[in-house]
């Protein structure tokens, strides 16, 4: 019998094994590659999201939860990013691709360092945070899948979405750095 405790991080793992198929399906030489490869995708999203729900409503948080999931997000974001990089290398996608993964880094090593100086709560997770990730989910899904539906121009719609997720990411990061300040100077 399954213990539903453990089954928030298992959704997180999942989610990390779910990377290297991705990008072999995003890859395969088949013409149903992008709409499975978006369908894995949207698959992360949600185990993203319900993950969180799940320790929450269970009250099953755990340390590893806590260290694997946003660890997770950050790998599969960054994995599609650079495979849709790769697609298309054209300054319009690296440019957003660029700004969001450096992002996600200084973020990361500014939460480990005001942890380690026991100012963990200084840079907790805003509302704008939750809205970039959204926005990130909703853009990548787009532009891997990238074919038209029914006339709408879908990788159009994408990009799109990504320039609004790389406006929340700045602006996100802008309310992470402005917590900090303080203790930076």
């Amino acid at each position: 019998m399954m213990n539903l405790q453990k089954l928030p991080n298992q959704l997180t793992i999942m989610r990390i094994l779910l990377i290297p198929v991705l990008v072999l399906v995003y890859y395969l030489p088949v013409h149903w590659h992008n709409e499975v490869a978006a369908a894995l995708f949207v698959l992360a999203a949600i185990t993203d999201w319900l993950d969180g729900y799940l320790a929450r409503r269970w009250q099953a948080a755990s340390r590893f939860g806590a260290f694997l999931d946003p660890v997770a997000d950050k790998l599969i974001v960054a994995a599609a990013l650079v495979m849709l990089v790769q697609s298309d290398p054209s300054l319009s996608i690296t440019l957003p691709v660029i700004i969001i993964i450096s992002r996600e880094i200084i973020i990361s090593a500014l939460r480990e360092w005001m942890a380690s100086i026991g100012e963990k709560t200084t840079v907790a997770v805003a509302y704008v945070g939750k809205l970039k990730t959204a926005a990130q989910m909703i853009a990548i899904t787009l532009l891997i899948y990238g074919q038209d539906i029914a006339g709408s121009p879908i990788y159009a719609i994408g990009l799109i979405a990504l320039y609004a997720a790389t406006l929340l990411t700045l602006w996100s990061m802008m309310q992470y750095l402005r917590a900090a300040w303080s203790a930076l100077q």
